[in-house]
């Protein structure tokens, strides 16, 4: 399978914030942001694989700066390790005041998104070809972030089956 560059499935999307999106202090919805990552992260993923893709979790997502009614939501989407089947995506979130031009760092977050074949199940997806030192930086700090991942999972599934191993006791 041939590879493909990093920058051919990174997107920026841009929302305005309107007010089914906000608390009654104008405040954006935490939940209304997430929902917004998940697009941006499965979109890049999409691009990528030229498939349906699912997002399988949120290994981080944190909140800086508050988002507010009328401020433009920018998503920042991008590549940053590639698997047999699954795909790291980094988003980093802005929020821009229309008026005054500021623009605040507001949240990032990384997702594990995988590919589907017609069936539904998991399919092998494209390498990533890394060109600069940046995407080199990022591609080996997610592999390290998926180790920590895998190793989390592990240690869940003994503490499920010993769980499991002592209701069948009782």
């Amino acid at each position: 399978m041939e590879g493909k560059r990093i920058e051919d499935s990174n997107i920026v999307m841009t929302h305005v914030m309107l007010p089914q999106d906000t608390n009654p202090a104008g405040n954006v919805h935490g939940g209304v942001v997430m929902k917004h990552i998940d697009n941006a992260a499965v979109t890049v993923a999409i691009r990528h694989t030229r498939s349906n893709c699912v997002t399988a979790s949120i290994d981080r997502l944190d909140f800086y700066n508050p988002v507010y009614l009328g401020n433009i939501l920018i998503l920042k989407s991008r590549l940053n390790f590639v698997g047999k089947t699954s795909m790291e995506v980094g988003v980093r979130i802005e929020s821009e005041d229309p008026y005054s031009g500021v623009v605040r760092h507001t949240a990032s977050a990384y997702l594990t998104i995988v590919a589907l074949d017609e069936k539904g199940r998991p399919k092998e997806v494209p390498p990533l070809i890394l060109e600069t030192e940046d995407e080199i930086r990022r591609h080996n700090a997610a592999m390290a972030r998926r180790k920590m991942r895998v190793e989390e999972r592990m240690k869940e599934e003994k503490k499920k089956r010993i769980f499991e191993g002592f209701k069948k006791k009782t």
